[in-house]
């Protein structure tokens, strides 16, 4: 009897020494409750979300026409595996696509007109082909129907320039009668670097770098016990891994990257804005 209280002892005590200080998702070493020496494992800090930052964006005086021919993976690297050769690659080959409804976002619309340009081909062929029917069956020019492709006044470059793995790793755990809990994390950062590009001169106007960082968390338990006099012998694990989307990431650094751009480029008075209202409203917004 004292020895199977020991035991339902023993395990509350182990889990209240993982539970009490540390969870077990993401990263965060400098919550109220860690010391400065000791690090705990802790969920992701919550944060407003990149898209929720493009939408709240102040509006312009009017619309900037921008195009985005590519936007690439530079980093070369192929998803990592242990067992054989992947031919898969670590991050997203449609970031272009992201970077599109990033800039359709700002603003809720109102930042950029983003004209086609990865679709170009595509696009000349179908007004081709408009233009030709149009004028096989009623004679007239197609300039009736069709209006001229819109330019843009900015191109929008860059890439996926970096992606990093097991930047930070480790974990914590504990064991006592044979029971035990541990729980491990992993830290990689994906970098995308966004550039606008003036279609007159050619000068680059702005320019920012911008990371996320992804985490990947495990947490298990075991337990490892004889019974009935040392002749029956007990064991179970479990355990459950949680990986953060890249793609995700690979999004919210875009979106950071599109959101560092209006900001940059409104300290350097680079886009048609009310910046006296704009500093109104902040003075506003810090009294309140």
């Amino acid at each position: 009897m004292a020895d199977a209280g020991l035991n339902v002892m023993g395990k509350y005590l182990v889990i209240a020494l993982l539970m009490s200080g540390c969870a077990t998702i993401g990263l965060d070493s400098k919550h109220q409750d860690c010391h400065d020496d000791i690090l705990c494992v802790r969920g992701p800090v919550i944060e407003p979300s990149t898209t929720q930052q493009l939408l709240d964006l102040p509006y312009p005086n009017q619309k900037t026409v921008v195009a985005v021919y590519n936007f690439t993976d530079l980093t070369g690297q192929r998803k990592a595996s242990d067992t054989m050769s992947s031919f898969s690659t670590a991050v997203t080959q449609g970031a272009e696509h992201i970077l599109i409804e990033a800039l359709r976002d700002a603003g809720r619309g109102n930042w950029f007109a983003v004209v086609e340009r990865t679709g170009l081909d595509g696009l000349t062929r179908e007004r081709q082909l408009v233009r030709n029917t149009y004028e096989s069956y009623s004679g007239k020019e197609a300039s009736t129907i069709l209006k001229p492709l819109l330019y843009a006044g900015m191109i929008i470059e860059g890439g996926i320039v970096s992606y990093d793995t097991n930047l930070r790793t480790g974990g914590n755990g504990a064991r006592y009668l044979g029971i035990g809990i541990k729980n491990q994390y992993r830290e990689d950062k994906v970098t995308v670097i966004l550039r606008a590009v003036l279609v007159q001169t050619g000068e680059v106007l702005l320019n920012v770098t911008a990371t996320k960082t992804i985490l990947s968390t495990s947490k298990g338990g075991d337990m490892f016990r004889f019974y009935e006099m040392g002749t029956t012998l007990v064991e179970i694990e479990s355990g459950s891994t949680e990986n953060e989307a890249v793609g995700h990431a690979v999004r919210s650094a875009i979106e950071a990257g599109v959101y560092g751009l209006v900001m940059q480029g409104l300290e350097k008075e680079v886009w048609d804005f009310n910046y006296p209202s704009l500093m109104e409203k902040n003075n506003e917004e810090g009294t309140n």
